[in-house]
């Protein structure tokens, strides 16, 4: 099971309505621990094993320069934080849970959160210039990595979060 619904919004936190901060904390954090929830009570009732893969994002681990992500980094970190409790409690049931923390990604999202300040180029090419392989991640390149945690060659992986992030998190803080 991947659990990878996600919504952003760009807001500082002094501006941020408590309907829009319980939006993005219900999609990702609320969803993703719902969707965690009943495959595990699902692997649980037909005793199966199972591996459990939830997308988290850099936000969880770094701070973005450009700001206005306390929301989407509160939920991500809290997905993040998850995993690692989801892992500790069904390991034993030999269910698997790890997170897939992708960099920038050629999707929709990133025109979402752009703004006329980022300029013709937007945060895509902000991204480029912060992420040391020079360019966005294609989203076949996130589903592969999942797909690996999946999978019987990661059986040994739990509690774990793969970086898929063209070393943006290696770098540390950013600007975009």
């Amino acid at each position: 099971m991947v659990a990878g619904a996600g919504i952003e919004i760009s807001v500082k936190a002094h501006e941020t309505g408590i309907a829009d901060w319980e939006r993005v904390i219900g999609t990702n954090l609320t969803g993703t621990f719902l969707t965690c929830r009943e495959a595990i009570r699902l692997l649980l009732e037909h005793d199966l094993t199972g591996s459990l893969v939830c997308i988290s994002s850099p936000s969880a681990i770094i701070g973005f320069g450009g700001g206005a992500n306390s929301a989407y980094g509160s939920s991500k970190g809290g997905i993040s934080a998850l995993v690692r409790a989801l892992a500790i409690d069904y390991a034993a049931a030999g269910i698997r849970v790890n997170g897939v923390i992708p960099g920038a990604t050629a999707t929709p999202l990133l025109d979402v959160v752009s703004t006329d300040a980022d300029g013709p180029d937007g945060i895509a090419a902000r991204a480029k210039r912060q992420i040391p392989l020079g360019r966005l991640a294609r989203p076949e390149e996130i589903a592969e990595a999942a797909d690996w945690l999946l999978g019987p060659q990661a059986g040994y992986v739990t509690g774990s979060h793969l970086h898929v992030d063209g070393g943006l998190t290696a770098r540390g803080a950013n600007d975009f």
